[in-house]
């Protein structure tokens, strides 16, 4: 024995007396729902501890051993994983799914007060001596059995519009992209409170020991507003349900791999031996966030060996990336992300949250939704066939959508070929597909100029009490008591929109 290992087992002999001090009672309790729930995960399987057949009360049960709330699902869940693909910047509705023919008779008119209503513009148009209207420059068809409109800009999508539910009466309160973007992820426009998928993590748990149940995808190309990493953090929730962002190139997680030189080998020793001075440090300071901490390392430690295998997508046949589309062998695009997404859902990631940034177009629009379009057209259609393939969109929930919409008047100039729009919160168009919505379904209208909602308005906070119904729980039951309120995902308001279940 080598002079490193009489250091460490010296070290360990001064962990005795304390351990000692730890009555049975004490150690067990902490240890049931931590080590004893993994060693019994790697013998049975998340999928076999879960058990399928139980019922929602049964399952929330084994689901606390694996890092949920005992109580959850509240009610059988119809989607067991979500993706969601934020297009961030505010797509325009007008060139993508609220087809509005009349706009042409109104070309270059200035928007009616009528019409108007004295919303609030932002300061990028609210100085402009007029607001003429802009009718699309792209042309609409209907598509599938359902007959829904869609831009010439989305040929695949349109394909697949058949096993889509659009809601086309989406509002918010949040005119600017930051706060409209909190708005959306968080349930609120100020910065600190937890994110969707945290949420989800919190409340159900994880589905896969090995990695994050909230994974995080930024697109590399698009340009446009920043996103910042509280869009998928934690919040006042415990750290180990922050998402982790995944990025493109050798190191996938950032501090993951083994610092050079290192061969790893005594890594699981000294994870041990930091856990030991954790649960030193717990029994002091009975910090929850020290257990988290643990936690974390030890999801670290497996996913040095999970997360190459999952983000190799080379081992994907030729056919896939036909379908995904040529971008989609270039780690990090959309395209790359929409199939690295699906390869997450096979290995039981619950929630990945994917952004797309680049949709604010202020001016050139007709140019900017045409490139953006045709980087996402493909990937987001194949996404739906891959799943739909493979049996699994039946209880996955695929949503796409942005922040807000865009204005029907030109912002600056409006020429025969060339306009821009503000930003617009006051309608605009997202869709979701597979688990327990509607197929080939649209709910909602605008009016003739889609400036306001003239049908079934739906609210932010709406949308996010839906999204939970789906996966199973009671979102004014999923609460977390933080400065004396207990929060939740959906502040003090929503409804589920059960309008657009199946």
């Amino acid at each position: 024995m080598d002079h490193h290992d009489d250091i460490l087992r010296s070290d360990n002999q001064d962990f005795k007396p304390l351990e000692r001090a730890l009555d049975r009672r004490q150690f067990f309790t902490k240890t049931s729902l931590g080590l004893g729930a993994l060693a019994m995960s790697s013998l049975m399987g998340p999928s076999a501890l879960l058990g399928g057949s139980a019922e929602p009360s049964q399952q929330g049960m084994m689901r606390q051993a694996l890092g949920g709330l005992a109580d959850l699902p509240h009610f059988k869940p119809k989607a067991k994983r979500v993706i969601y693909l934020f297009q961030s910047g505010g797509p325009s509705q007008l060139e993508s799914f609220d087809y509005k023919p009349k706009l042409h008779d109104y070309y270059g008119q200035d928007l009616p007060d009528s019409v108007r209503k004295g919303q609030r513009l932002t300061g990028m148009s609210g100085s402009q001596s007029s607001l003429p209207i802009a009718p699309s420059l792209y042309s609409f068809d209907q598509y599938g059995e359902s007959r829904a409109w869609v831009s010439e800009l989305m040929p695949y999508t349109a394909k697949m519009v058949d096993d889509m539910c659009f809601i086309k009466s989406m509002y918010t309160e949040q005119i600017n992209h930051d706060p409209a973007i909190t708005f959306f992820q968080t349930g609120n426009q100020l910065p600190g409170r937890p994110s969707i998928g945290s949420w989800v993590s919190y409340g159900l748990g994880s589905s896969n020991d090995n990695l994050p149940t909230f994974i995080t995808l930024v697109s590399k190309k698009g340009g446009g507003q920043p996103l910042y990493s509280r869009l998928w953090g934690n919040g006042f929730l415990p750290t180990e349900h922050q998402g982790v962002q995944f990025r493109s190139g050798k190191d996938p997680v950032l501090f993951l791999n083994n610092p050079e030189n290192y061969d790893g080998h005594d890594r699981e020793r000294m994870l041990s031996y930091l856990k030991q001075l954790n649960d030193i440090q717990y029994d002091t300071y009975n910090d929850p966030e020290i257990t988290a901490r643990i936690a974390q390392y030890e999801m670290a430690f497996r996913m040095q060996t999970s997360v190459p295998e999952v983000t190799e997508l080379s081992d994907e046949p030729d056919y896939i990336f036909d379908l995904y589309g040529e971008e989609s062998r270039d780690p990090g695009t959309y395209a790359a992300n929409c199939l690295l997404g699906r390869r997450l859902l096979e290995k039981g990631v619950k929630f990945v949250q994917l952004y797309q940034r680049g949709w604010d177009h202020h001016n050139f629009l007709p140019g900017g939704m045409k490139r953006h379009c045709k980087m996402t057209d493909q990937p987001t259609a194949a996404l739906l066939q891959d799943l739909k393939n493979r049996g699994m969109l039946e209880d996955t929930l695929v949503i796409w959508g942005g922040e807000f919409g865009r204005t029907v008047y030109s912002q600056g100039k409006l020429t025969a070929t060339n306009y821009g729009r503000d930003h617009h919160p006051r309608c605009f168009t997202m869709w979701m597909a597979g688990a327990g919505v509607k197929p080939g379904f649209s709910y909602g209208e605008t009016d003739d100029f889609s400036y306001n909602i003239v049908k079934d308005p739906v609210h932010v906070h709406d949308f996010h009490a839906t999204l939970l119904h789906l996966m199973g729980v009671d979102h004014e039951r999923l609460v977390f008591k933080h400065q004396g309120r207990r929060f939740r995902l959906t502040d003090v308001h929503g409804r589920v929109v059960s309008e657009v279940l199946g």
